[in-house]
């Protein structure tokens, strides 16, 4: 595709972009279980009018725009207050997620280097059902991850365990609230303990958590602390474009004081151009972010927030016993809010997830590990809570007919897999593997079933070698 020679008309572009569409999953019909979070129509008119209002504002200078300075250090207190961080915490916003995991990595690694400089390979140890970007800060960054295994009944690491990982390169502890795959809490406070005793900081991811046990909290369910009221958590991330219902691009990273905050920053007056000073990992930003999470923050207020939560948890409640009544499915362990996975001893869970998916359903795919089956994964939000009975038909009458189907063939593609392993050429053998299981090409997938079979027998750095090719082709 070529810039046009003269321009496209406004109505045609508008045309043209929503046709775009045309595959996409109707998350605003209720039936995408994960990616978006949806606050209701007036909530995200409003978000949506603020967002806009910002839109050109560019956050890298806070002096030549006051006004996302004030939105910024608005939003990061209001999160600060309900993780009950004390006046000393502070906090920044950030794109995402993944971009507050790799800056509370970045200032655990820059804050030893200042302070232990004989630790020349440092590293964090993190549960094995850590959030992948723990890992891919490791891998930007320089840190070696040492990944602890979990308990297969609980999903949850074990404090002792995480003692006995540490080393003299430990700079970081690190744990979730709740971890993403089965939505259950680690055991924060006893980890808390550990990290003070052996003088290191903590890291607690509650990306998908923060906001919304917190007001589980105040409505009475019974949540373990997991945020600043542990002694021994010293940074903590928490996005607003989940739970939050924030426009995408919205997270925070917070920490216990500004002694600690200060190895996130950035400053270069090395150049002959202006002077560059970035709190985060971006330089450019848009305004909209912040000014959409300063609205839904102040239009739902915490009335509106316990509104939505209650209705989340009604929906997961309903969805969790649902599911459990199914005979061939079984939630997995006691998820401590609205996420949860599902797994089953009697049809092929990746078979399942395709023929919902015929019918419009987005359930998530995990792949198996020693300690954990191969599931499916349910995110409940707002936007989908109304859809639960709707689903559990769906669900039960997909199950029937999977059982009807013909199972794919397990034990062959292990076959396969050992052939390529076993090849003089394995790259040649894995791309022709990689082929036959639609990895290939610059189309998506229809059906997944198969490629899951396939990549869940293989190991996770052929897997990985698979995806990154697999990307490398979509992507022109």
């Amino acid at each position: 595709m070529r810039i046009p020679q003269t321009g496209i008309s406004k109505e045609e572009i508008l045309a043209t972009l929503q046709a775009f569409k045309s595959r996409d999953m109707d998350w605003k019909g209720g039936k995408v279980f994960g990616y978006t979070y949806s606050p209701g129509a007036e909530s995200a008119e409003v978000m949506k009018e603020a967002y806009l209002s910002f839109l050109t504002e560019n956050g890298l200078d806070p002096t030549v725009f006051p006004s996302l300075l004030k939105l910024e250090t608005d939003v990061a207190r209001m999160v600060i207050n309900l993780l009950h961080g004390d006046a000393n915490a502070v906090g920044h916003l950030t794109s995402g997620g993944t971009e507050s995991i790799m800056l509370a990595v970045k200032t655990a690694r820059d804050k030893a280097r200042a302070e232990n400089p004989q630790i020349l390979q440092p590293e964090m140890v993190l549960p094995k059902t850590a959030h992948a970007a723990f890992h891919k800060a490791a891998h930007y960054l320089s840190v070696k991850p040492v990944v602890v295994d979990i308990d297969p009944a609980t999903f949850k690491v074990r404090a002792e365990d995480m003692e006995r990982a540490i080393t003299a390169n430990t700079i970081l502890l690190v744990a979730s609230a709740p971890s993403y795959a089965q939505g259950v809490l680690d055991p924060i406070a006893e980890i808390g303990a550990v990290a003070q005793k052996h003088n290191l900081l903590f890291h607690v991811d509650a990306c998908v958590g923060g906001i919304h046990l917190s007001f589980m909290r105040q409505l009475g369910y019974e949540i373990p602390d997991f945020d600043f009221t542990v002694p021994g958590v010293t940074s903590i991330s928490c996005d607003l474009h989940k739970y939050g219902y924030a426009a995408k691009g919205c997270s925070t990273v917070m920490y216990r004081n500004k002694e600690l905050r200060k190895y996130q920053i950035f400053a270069c007056t090395d150049t002959t151009g202006y002077t560059l000073i970035n709190p985060t990992m971006l330089s450019s930003k848009s305004g909209g972010p912040y000014a959409g999470a300063w609205a839904i923050l102040n239009f739902l207020g915490e009335a509106g927030y316990k509104n939505l939560v209650q209705t989340v948890q009604d929906a997961a409640k309903k969805l969790m016993d649902g599911v459990n009544a199914i005979p061939e499915l079984r939630v997995l362990g006691k998820p401590d809010m609205c996420m949860f996975s599902f797994e089953s001893e009697a049809i092929n869970v990746y078979q399942l997830a395709d023929e919902m998916a015929k019918r419009g359903w987005y359930l998530q795919g995990q792949f198996s590990t020693p300690l954990t089956p191969r599931n499916l994964h349910i995110s409940v939000s707002f936007g989908n809570a109304h859809s639960a009975d709707a689903l559990l038909k769906d669900l039960r009458e997909c199950v029937e007919i999977v059982k009807a189907k013909e199972p794919i063939n397990s034990e062959g593609i292990k076959a396969m897999i050992g052939a390529a392993l076993q090849s003089p050429d394995p790259q040649a053998a894995f791309s022709q593997l990689a082929a036959s299981a639609g990895l290939a090409g610059t189309e998506l997938p229809s059906e997944m079933a198969f490629i899951n079979e396939v990549m869940d027998n293989l190991p996770d750095p052929i897997c990985n070698m698979f995806l990154i090719n697999f990307f490398n082709d979509l992507y022109v």
